[in-house]
């Protein structure tokens, strides 16, 4: 996984509720275990109708918004436990989710694969959602190691587990964490030997 440390830039509005993660990556594109090839298909039925045809109604078809920042509405990452939903995430170049609440299941996934979900107050969000839509090319700064968020709506504070944020600065995932501590097991296999 790449290292996550600190993180400015613009971000894409999505102000809708219930974001479930059929709607994020639909289940017929479920059929691959590689994570390739996922981030083409993100809300592939909002962005496309049934010929195939680009929504230009729908955001991620709107030049007038990019970044790696996907600022969701309430409820990001309900329904089913698919992986794949971080995968399509991720794939797509999306580094950050923010919402006012995430589905557990998909908040562990986003994290085991690098995607970093951060919970704000539904007051924060409606006023953050505003403002990028009002001003694109709004810059968002998400400062990791001290668990800041900046934007125009203010500073927040952030939760993460301690375990996952080791994790993400350091671009480890569950093996590699294992690995970085493979000194400090070994001394404590020899100091347990009889």
């Amino acid at each position: 996984m790449e290292k996550f440390i600190k993180l400015t830039d613009t971000a894409v509005p999505l102000p809708i509720e219930n974001i479930d993660t059929d709607q994020i990556i639909p289940a017929r594109f479920l059929k691959s275990t590689d994570k390739k090839g996922f981030g083409d298909n993100v809300f592939r039925d909002w962005r496309y109708d049934h010929e195939g045809n680009e929504n230009k109604d729908f955001v991620l078809n709107d030049d007038t918004y990019n970044g790696p920042i996907l600022v969701a509405g309430d409820n990001f990452g309900c329904g089913s436990s698919r992986e794949h939903a971080a995968w399509a995430i991720g794939g797509y170049g999306f580094k950050v989710v923010i919402s006012s609440f995430f589905a557990d299941i998909f908040k562990g996934n986003a994290l085991n694969n690098g995607i970093l979900p951060i919970q704000v107050t539904p007051e924060y969000l409606k006023e953050l959602l505003q403002t990028i839509k009002n001003k694109p090319d709004t810059k968002l700064t998400i400062d990791l190691e001290n668990q800041i968020l900046t934007s125009p709506a203010g500073d927040l504070e952030f939760e993460i587990d301690p375990y996952k944020k080791v994790c993400m600065i350091n671009g480890y995932d569950d093996i590699d964490f294992l690995i970085s501590k493979k000194e400090q097991i070994e001394t404590f296999e020899q100091e347990q030997s009889f």
